[in-house]
């Protein structure tokens, strides 16, 4: 009998799942659907014009972050020589202060003299190069087209209005020196708290992995930081071995704006392995104005010079950083030239190192632990 009074149970298919139930009761409230969508995409807007707006001040932490990390190498060898760590950084501060106060006492002056005679010297040196037998033959292969676009790049450079203009008119000039001016002070100062709480900053980012991962996220983290230091030093040491080497095959060749170039050569061959080619090109275009023999002689020595700095000081400057393909180096590069600029540029290298170094430590020992 109780067989026959008691209802039988619905089959379990005829039971709607409650996914389904949850799906379609978020379509039955289409306004509900399209206000989260819509704060949703409001939230994402906002947030990526918020980090538009920020990025002067991320690139300032991020400048002032790898400059830290440059100077942390000296700090530290400082240190292990007994000397407290702040005083280790305030030696090397003040020695990077004097070095530069000293550049620029020394440079500046000389390349803007130089700069001035540069521009006032164009139309004499279009002149020269269009008497010239290789401009004769250049002229015969391109036609009237190689005159006129001398001329009238001779009376763009000229006139001081053009060059204003490129950078925004006078008065956009002097804000970006002064924005320049203070964007180098408020780096400065960042780089200086990050050197004096670099042990405090790499501790509190061991605390947030598990204990068990500490180790191993520890030894990784003082390669890369290693690593970047390391490469930051270098890509110094060999723009200004560039520059010296430039300044003097400049003075001994006869070439003009000596001091010009070698800044020129400093900040074009902080780009590891574009940088020296690029350099190389730009400098014997401007040779060739003076003469064609010294241009070729400047070309010669100069992509000797290229060799030895690959085959021979490079390996040795940078025994101490982490090896990258050319190929990735070559990208990043361009990458980070395309966003950022000359700092950009500088600043991909050390970072695709760092990426490589992870992918190579713990992504692919993941990969081979898979059977």
């Amino acid at each position: 009998m109780s067989d026959a009074t008691t209802d039988p149970a619905p089959p379990a298919s005829d039971k709607p799942s409650s996914g389904i139930r949850s799906f379609w009761a978020k379509i039955d409230q289409p306004f509900t659907v399209g206000f989260t969508l819509t704060l949703g995409g409001l939230a994402a807007l906002l947030l990526g014009l918020a980090i538009s707006n920020l990025a002067t001040v991320i690139i300032y932490i991020v400048l002032a972050l790898f400059a830290a990390l440059g100077l942390e190498p000296v700090v530290n060898w400082l240190v292990a020589r007994h000397v407290k760590r702040g005083w280790a950084i305030a030696i090397v501060f003040l020695g990077v202060a004097l070095l530069l106060v000293g550049v620029l006492w020394l440079v500046i002056p000389t390349v803007v003299q130089q700069i001035t005679q540069f521009v006032q010297d164009i139309p004499s040196l279009i002149s020269a190069a269009e008497k010239s037998d290789w401009f004769a033959y250049l002229q015969g292969m391109f036609g009237t087209a190689l005159p006129d676009l001398l001329n009238n790049l001779e009376t763009f450079i000229s006139n001081p209005a053009n060059i204003a203009a490129i950078g925004g008119g006078a008065l956009q000039i002097g804000v970006s020196i002064v924005e320049g001016i203070s964007g180098a002070f408020i780096t400065l100062v960042l780089t200086l708290y990050f050197i004096a709480s670099m042990p405090a900053i790499k501790q509190a980012f061991y605390r947030l992995a598990p204990a068990r991962n500490r180790p191993g996220l520890r030894d990784m983290t003082e390669q890369i930081t290693g690593s970047i230091g390391g490469y930051l030093i270098g890509m110094v040491v060999l723009a200004t071995a560039n520059a010296i080497f430039a300044f003097i095959l400049h003075v001994i060749l006869g070439l003009p704006f000596p001091a010009l170039m070698s800044v020129i050569a400093f900040l074009i061959t902080l780009i590891p392995l574009i940088g020296p080619v690029l350099y190389w090109v730009i400098a014997s275009v401007i040779a060739l104005f003076s003469d064609p023999l010294t241009a070729l002689l400047f070309a010669g020595f100069y992509l000797a010079y290229i060799q030895v700095e690959a085959y021979v000081l490079t390996p040795r400057v940078m025994n101490r950083t982490i090896e990258i393909p050319g190929a990735l180096v070559v990208i990043g590069a361009l990458v980070g030239g395309t966003l950022l600029g000359l700092i950009g540029a500088l600043v991909a290298i050390p970072v695709s190192a760092s990426i490589l170094l992870i992918i190579k430590q713990v992504w692919v020992p993941r990969q081979d632990a898979k059977v």
